[in-house]
């Protein structure tokens, strides 16, 4: 697919200048920008649509775990003592559960947020401390 790009003079010669620096051409580093940008932003829009889903499923179940109950069970994570997911939900019991498409074992999704899916439930949380599922 063929498709035309309008650049300023500045963002060509950016692009020449770094292409030169790298022993690419300049189509080569246009290609690779687009190329991580869609797939940060298609990571981003992954991430976003697995917080709505884990948000659907705490509005149906009320079940939850606090960010200290979720950083105390990650800190065990590779270590003799690991743990397995913390059982004390709170909210209803036996509520159904969303699930966490694509999620086996440990996962880390853009925005620095890790993800393990257990026989219990699927949970994650992300780097500032907040947690789902």
């Amino acid at each position: 697919m063929a498709t035309s790009v309008k650049l300023d003079d500045d963002l060509k010669s950016r692009i020449q200048h770094l292409a030169n620096a790298r022993h690419r051409s300049a189509h080569w580093i246009m290609c690779e920008a687009i190329r991580d940008y869609v797939e940060r932003e298609e990571a981003r829009e992954a991430f976003k649509q697995e917080a709505l889903a884990s948000w659907t499923a705490y509005k149906e179940t009320g079940q939850h775990l606090t960010g200290q109950e979720v950083r105390h069970w990650l800190n065990t994570w590779g270590t003799d003592e690991e743990k397995e997911i913390p059982s004390n939900y709170h909210g209803r019991r036996n509520a159904r559960v969303g699930t966490l498409t694509a999620v086996s074992g440990r996962k880390k999704s853009a925005g620095g947020a890790v993800c393990r899916s257990s026989d219990r439930a699927p949970i994650c949380t992300s780097g500032n401390g907040t947690s789902g599922w």
